[in-house]
């Protein structure tokens, strides 16, 4: 089901059902870290000064949110995220206009995205528009650290874990709701120029009636094996192929399109439906909201096969 066209607030009648943004206790950092060269930023190597962390206990609820000084996790080594990988986490960016102001770009939907992973994953819910007051407020006390320029970004990345210290697989009765943020360059270390692409039906990514629409960390940890075949044969990611049919679904870390002329002669830009087999993308999501306004163009969310695209290819309808 996709429940990403409507902000979902979830709100129930339990003990500290969910965490409030104004009870955020902010203790600041006596001393800031320096700040990289926004121009030799690279993805994910980089942290900024402060971290928000909110509890949850299956007895007390959500405890308050505090913002504090970056710093390693206190977790017991029997803690289920890590031996069943109970962790799900969202990722969205903090830009900086021309005019100095920082914005975010949908968060509604990464947080609607993170809310359905949590149900997936039995990890405790929340109010989403409280999680994104929240992260606001973190931005904000870290503005320095949003880039002033047009090709780096503060990337954002909150994380849902249970760290209940029992082993034996089950619900934990214990979580950690954690953000962190770091200033970033592009993804790849070829910046936005195009990716090779190594289709592959061989492994598989997601499967029906599995998680592989849901961001959750035991999606990504299986498929560094192939990306490492990928790149062995000289490409960056993987094309994942789907079934007997061959069924295009998505890329290692995004989602695809492919535009082109149909066998009528019409312009059709095509991604895979949300069947379960992908994640369904912000970007995705922003794409077909805006294609949708087009008048010479067919956007369709159907299935295509990897013989499909090869067939247009080869006609030079690509």
């Amino acid at each position: 089901m996709n429940k990403l066209g409507l902000f979902i607030s979830r709100r129930s009648y339990g003990t500290a059902a969910t965490f409030r943004a104004a009870d955020t206790i902010i203790k600041k950092t006596q001393h800031g870290n320096r700040k990289p060269d926004s121009d030799k930023l690279v993805f994910g190597a980089n942290y900024s000064d402060h971290m928000l962390t909110i509890k949850h206990t299956t007895a007390s609820g959500w405890e308050k949110p505090v913002i504090e000084p970056l710093k390693p996790l206190e977790i017991h080594p029997g803690a289920k995220v890590l031996h069943y990988a109970t962790e799900i986490f969202e990722g969205l960016k903090a830009y900086r206009g021309n005019d100095g102001k920082i914005r975010l770009f949908r968060p509604e939907l990464n947080m609607n995205r993170m809310l359905t992973s949590a149900e997936r994953s039995v990890l405790p819910t929340f109010d989403g528009q409280e999680l994104l007051e929240c992260i606001k407020k973190l931005v904000h006390l870290d503005a320095d650290w949003v880039p002033k320029s047009t090709s780096s970004t503060l990337y954002i990345r909150p994380t849902l874990i249970g760290t209940e210290p029992t082993l034996g697989v089950a619900a934990p009765n214990e979580s950690l709701l954690f953000v962190v943020t770091g200033p970033v360059g592009p993804y790849f270390p070829t910046g936005f120029k195009p990716i090779s692409l190594l289709a592959d039906n061989f492994h598989c990514r997601a499967f029906p009636g599995g998680v592989g629409a849901y961001k959750a960390g035991s999606n990504y940890g299986p498929t560094i094996y192939v990306n490492k075949l990928a790149n062995a044969q000289g490409c960056q990611q993987v094309l994942w192929l789907y079934g007997e049919k061959k069924l295009v679904t998505e890329v290692g870390t995004m989602n695809v399109f492919m535009y082109l002329k149909n066998k009528k002669g019409g312009n059709e830009l095509i991604t895979p439906p949300l069947n379960g087999l992908i994640l369904p993308g912000v970007t995705r999501q922003s794409v077909l909201d805006l294609a949708r306004t087009w008048t010479d163009l067919t956007v369709s969310e159907r299935e295509i096969t990897m013989d499909e695209l090869m067939e247009a290819h080869q006609e030079n309808r690509v």
